[in-house]
């Protein structure tokens, strides 16, 4: 390839990301600017404090990275012992005492009509620790894909920690964001996406 090919490839895929972002296009990188003003106007950003708005933006691209972790060991455990245990699951392979806590917190939920309830399965009613109980009660399983459960442990205990501060309102110090990132990674490099 040419130089003047490689500029012209190069110089074409900047030219699309560009029309792709004026177009309102949302990746995981970017966020759409039409989807941000609809819910600024919605939210009454302009009536709040801007260091408080500043301040949980920033929170919230560490959220975005939590939450999206959550969700994949969630999806990842659920999956495991979908293909090893079959459609009960659930049932056959979560201790009572998580089931119980997960029917009563959908049982709640649906006392509220008016507000869109966690999902569909039962696993996004339980506490985000109790992901590893599950996976601790079913570690043959699990196994080959953990290194132990100790360490499983230690990165869910770690982020939920982060989480709760984000949660809460609270501030996380740039040596916390980046001990998400580190655990995000090693989870990630050990068990796969």
């Amino acid at each position: 390839m040419n130089d003047d090919t490689l500029y012209s490839f190069v110089m074409r895929g900047e030219l699309t990301k560009v029309a792709l972002n004026h177009a309102g296009t949302v990746s995981k990188y970017s966020t759409s600017e039409a989807l941000s003003q609809e819910y600024i106007a919605c939210l009454s950003l302009d009536l709040l404090d801007s260091e408080c708005v500043q301040n949980a933006k920033e929170m919230a691209t560490v959220y975005t990275a939590i939450a999206a972790f959550e969700n994949m060991v969630r999806k990842f455990v659920s999956k495991i012992l979908l293909e090893q245990k079959g459609e009960n699951w659930w049932q056959e392979s979560v201790s009572e005492k998580i089931r119980k806590f997960a029917d009563s917190r959908k049982h709640e939920e649906e006392k509220i009509k008016w507000h869109t309830q966690r999902g569909d399965s039962m696993i996004n009613y339980i506490e985000f620790g109790d992901l590893v109980s599950i996976m601790q009660q079913n570690f043959e399983l699990f196994e080959v894909h953990i290194i132990s459960i100790d360490w499983a442990r230690q990165i869910i205990q770690t982020l939920e920690r982060s989480r709760n501060v984000i949660m809460h309102s609270g501030q996380l110090s740039k040596k916390d964001i980046e001990r998400i990132g580190t655990n995000i990674r090693d989870w990630i490099s050990q068990v796969g996406a």
